[in-house]
């Protein structure tokens, strides 16, 4: 489906991955990053009743332990990726998994509540680091014709994280307390930064021009105008007040002096001149519906199967682990795949996949019980690993060498927005559609009613990213725009 949006891959980037001492270890290395950050972001929600208990704490205040890394996440992942562009994505990297180690060791020994948060939030700059610097990476550590399996394998090391956060987690809370889900990093930072610290190629030094200075101002406004946006989306959760909706305003106007901005900028942090390839553009907006998406099976999933099926703790956390299960199964096929067939086509086919499966559920009577819930959500979730694998391969491949930084951070960042306006646009269509204030004392019939509306939604969702993602096609062709976008 997607063109690269920046050509000019050269001879001597092509050939690193044959200077690399072992591309296997290397990969290693790199899923080992994206297994810690994926892990940092499920692993604390299972234990946040256990820290309200233990800090003496409301909900609403240790929220803010889950908050904190997702908002440090999506507010600075463009702004490192572009860092590493500028001063090496492998040291930049090492810091990276330095500075995830050192929180997480912090936050297990914290003595307060806001001594933790402020930890995850440090805990949160470290992870944007090792994500948004693994997808680039490949591009210099994989040969051209292998990148749809290695974007595979990080896209199933990334769902291996967040389906072993939750049992992981509650393990180790019930056996060793809760600073145990912290202090657990440890160990496998120490271990990734190793092998990290053998196996990445040296960062390459190149002639420092007005090209390579870091725009301070462009990553201030960016920062502010995300985190207005992510805070609107986060707090107060179930209402949307008059301070959501003056964030939502702050994050518009921060959007259009981010702009002017970048426009003005002599080394811009994202150059807009990216935005006329209309695949790039139909890249990053898909992506962000499809997280929409599959949000909504985290939001809808457990109310419908505890208050519709009935179901208890225990078995509805294992039906839950069953979508990230598929997704981590069906990452390293969906790559070889997009490899043999081609990332547009298996883009095309992920959504279709993830249309399909949205459809079946949107009909699916309560009648059906377990069976008719996995069946569709293994189609949604396998569409979805194929979808991600192939739509992160179309971009990232070919993509200029002091460019591939910030445009890892961009893809993983409209994820995350994806994810955080899923969480709660699609919680507010299923209040909605099920016709009640407070879903959890809600009626089975109400809840299976909210959650086949909720995907009914979906499916429309994922039909407009399909007309995008064919819309894009065209567009390029017929418009024919030069590959090398300065």
């Amino acid at each position: 489906m997607l063109k690269p949006i920046i050509a000019g891959r050269d001879e001597a980037v092509a050939g690193s991955a044959i200077r690399t001492p072992s591309v296997r270890w290397t990969l290693a290395s790199l899923s080992l990053s994206m297994l810690l950050s994926s892990l940092g972001t499920s692993i604390a929600n299972v234990a946040l009743p256990t820290l309200a208990q233990a800090f003496t704490a409301s909900f609403q205040e240790v929220q803010w332990i889950v908050i904190a890394y997702l908002l440090a996440i999506t507010t600075l992942i463009v702004s490192v990726g572009r860092l590493g562009d500028i001063i090496g994505r492998r040291r930049l990297l090492l810091a990276g998994i330095v500075l995830f180690t050192v929180a997480s060791a912090l936050c297990g020994v914290a003595p307060t509540l806001w001594l933790l948060i402020t930890a995850r939030a440090v805990q949160g700059l470290g992870a944007a680091i090792m994500m948004a610097l693994t997808m680039a990476f490949v591009g210099e550590t994989v040969p051209k014709e292998e990148t749809g399996s290695a974007m595979g394998l990080l896209g199933a090391m990334s769902a291996i994280g967040t389906a072993l956060g939750p049992s992981l987690g509650g393990l180790l809370i019930a056996e060793l307390g809760w600073r145990a889900i912290f202090l657990v990093n440890v160990p496998l930072g120490i271990l990734t930064f190793c092998l990290a610290h053998r196996t990445l190629p040296v960062d390459r030094r190149g002639a420092k021009t007005d090209r390579t200075r870091f725009d301070a101002l462009g990553t201030l406004l960016l920062a502010l105008t995300l985190a207005a946006y992510a805070l609107a989306m986060t707090i107060g959760r179930g209402s949307f007040g008059s301070l959501n909706l003056a964030l939502v305003v702050a994050a518009v106007i921060g959007v259009g002096l981010f702009v002017l901005a970048e426009a003005r900028a002599a080394s811009p942090l994202i150059r807009l001149a990216m935005f006329r390839d209309p695949g790039f553009t139909a890249s990053l907006t898909i992506s962000a519906l499809v997280s929409t998406v599959m949000m909504a099976t985290l939001v809808v999933g457990p109310f419908y199967l505890s208050r519709a099926l009935k179901l208890d703790a225990a078995l509805v956390g294992l039906v839950l682990s069953v979508g990230p299960l598929v997704a981590a199964l069906t990452g390293l096929p969906a790559g070889r795949i997009a490899d043999r067939f081609g990332a547009g086509r298996m883009t095309i086919a992920g959504l279709i996949g993830m249309a399909g499966g949205s459809f079946i559920l949107s009909m699916m009577p309560v009648a059906f019980g377990i069976p008719g819930y996995i069946a569709p959500m293994v189609i949604i979730t396998a569409g979805y690993a194929l979808f991600q694998t192939a739509n992160n391969t179309a971009v990232m491949t070919d993509i200029r060498p002091d460019q591939r930084g910030v445009i890892s951070g961009m893809l993983n960042l409209s994820r995350n927005l994806g994810l955080i306006t899923g969480a709660s646009v699609m919680g507010a269509v299923f209040v909605l559609a099920s016709a009640t204030t407070d879903v959890t004392t809600a009626d089975p019939e109400a809840v299976a009613t909210g959650m086949r509306i909720t995907f009914a939604v979906a499916a429309v969702l994922i039909l407009v990213a399909l007309a995008i993602a064919g819309g894009s096609r065209v567009l390029a062709a017929r418009l024919s725009l030069p590959r090398n976008v300065a």
